[in-house]
């Protein structure tokens, strides 16, 4: 007899097998349950939007709304069907904070941003509506698809000269912004690459702190007080970040830096353990403040604006005073949605508040409770980020997913702290709340490439190292 030639499994049949067990559908019962508590908070804001607007009790124009909802209600499915085991807490908490920012987006004059595609005008709601969406798809084409990590750990050089390119791009060729060189366009399309650069640089840092972690944390080159690791292993990452620095620095893009710097920090020390690097940073912190107060304009004003914005009420200060007012006019409870103060003789009540001062727009009308609320967000985010930390397979996914989570949780506190006159204003974005597609899309690669990271059917590592002292910094591993 001829020997029948056993056929040979498929791509997909394969990454089954290796995965020990067969993709097939899975019910995510605890994410479908929050996302119907999503739903159903957003309906009653719109509702209530659309009431105050319209001086009687009506729903409104429900065609964005339930189209973003319907959007959401596809990814979950797409999770389902595709058996992924993840996290079901980020997916609900992401789509609150996009809710919340298509409401307010609504809310805000429209004529606030207008672009033109094929001979139609789209104004504020409908252009961040279009970003949402297409975040949501990103989101979860990163969360299905990713596999393996291997393409982020291994190339982490070449991820890196991608970031240092676009950077330089935008020092080139990119389009000043409120005084600030931010923008790259490519025809009607423009977007910031600094927001995808800081995703870029925790993918770097986490591949080269999980090379060298044992040298960094142990072996010491004495500079004056401070032990430092030999100089061979600090010059490939101290050159990444100082190169991204002093571009956005010519930049005037001084949020970003703050936020890399910021970033690189925290997972240096979630790394090492070793507080000295930590108080030894916040000095070159505090001596690059002074120098910049002094060499940049743009720096000495916003620090003046924070010290004392009521010198110059009118001009340099407004911004920040109409902030500070919007949040005593909401008080405890709110004005309620469309009830607060979007305009003043024509103009927003409120310089850029689409985007820098969103979080003040939320706090009048939905008042302390609302604001909050919104913190309490990204403390979730914070916390599920962190767990996945905590359980990853090896060092690598450890410091990508603790680095990719204090990316958002930074931000948000770098630029509500800004809002309310606690630190000084930087021109950040508000992470999946502010007007922006770069910022959108960029905090959605975050999010999605935690959600693959929390996947308990995701491929092992080719090479897992065993755990050390950058998972107890992050914490024990869950069950």
């Amino acid at each position: 007899m001829t020997a029948v030639p056993e056929a040979r499994p498929g791509r997909a049949a394969r990454s089954s097998l290796r995965s020990g067990r067969a993709i097939r559908p899975a019910l995510r019962r605890r994410e479908l349950a929050l996302l119907l508590i999503v739903a159903a908070t957003l309906l009653v804001g719109h509702a209530s939007l659309a009431s105050t607007e319209a001086g009687h009790l009506t729903l409104g124009n429900l065609h964005l709304l339930a189209a973003y909802l319907g959007a959401l209600l596809v990814v979950h499915v797409a999770f389902i069907v595709t058996g992924r085991r993840m996290d079901e807490i980020l997916l609900p908490v992401v789509a609150m904070l996009g809710g919340v920012s298509l409401l307010v987006m609504e809310r805000l004059p429209q004529d606030l941003v207008v672009q033109h595609f094929g001979g139609h005008a789209f104004g504020l709601a409908d252009l961040q509506f279009g970003w949402l969406i297409l975040s949501l798809g990103l989101l979860g084409a990163l969360a299905i698809l990713v596999r393996s990590d291997n393409w982020l750990r291994l190339y982490k050089y070449t991820w890196a000269a991608a970031g240092i390119a676009l950077l330089l791009a935008v020092f080139v060729f990119g389009r000043d912004v409120n005084g600030a060189q931010l923008n790259l366009c490519v025809g009607p399309i423009c977007g910031q690459p600094s927001e995808l650069v800081k995703v870029i640089l925790v993918v770097f840092m986490a591949g080269y702190l999980a090379d060298n972690r044992e040298l960094l944390a142990r072996a010491s080159t004495r500079v004056g007080p401070f032990r430092l690791p030999p100089l061979p292993y600090l010059v490939p990452m101290g050159a990444m970040l100082g190169i991204a620095l002093g571009v956005v620095a010519f930049q005037h893009d001084l949020g970003s830096a703050l936020l890399y710097f910021l970033v690189f920090l925290f997972l240096l020390y979630i790394a090492t353990a070793r507080l000295a690097y930590v108080v030894l940073g916040l000095l070159v912190f505090l001596a690059g403040s002074a120098v910049l107060y002094e060499v940049y304009p743009v720096v000495r004003l916003r620090v003046d604006i924070w010290l004392n914005p009521w010198a110059d009420p009118q001009g340099a200060g407004y911004q920040t005073l109409r902030a500070l007012y919007a949040f005593g006019s909401g008080g405890i409870l709110g004005t309620g949605l469309g009830a607060g103060l979007p305009s003043a003789g024509g103009a927003p009540a409120i310089p850029v508040i689409e985007s820098d001062f969103v979080f003040a727009a939320i706090g009048e009308e939905l008042g302390l409770i609302g604001a909050l609320a919104i913190l309490a967000c990204y403390l979730v985010i914070a916390e599920r980020g962190m767990r996945i930390a905590a359980t990853a397979q090896d060092e690598f996914r450890a410091l990508l997913a603790a680095g990719l989570t204090l990316v958002v949780v930074v931000q948000a506190a770098i630029i509500v702290g800004g809002n309310v006159r606690l630190v000084p204003l930087t021109g950040i974005t508000l992470p999946f709340v502010s007007y922006g597609g770069s910022s959108l899309v960029a905090n959605a690669v975050v999010v999605g490439l935690l959600l693959a990271l929390s996947d308990r059917g995701v491929e092992p590592p080719a090479s897992p190292r065993p755990r050390g002292r950058a998972f107890r910094i992050v914490g024990e591993r869950l069950p």
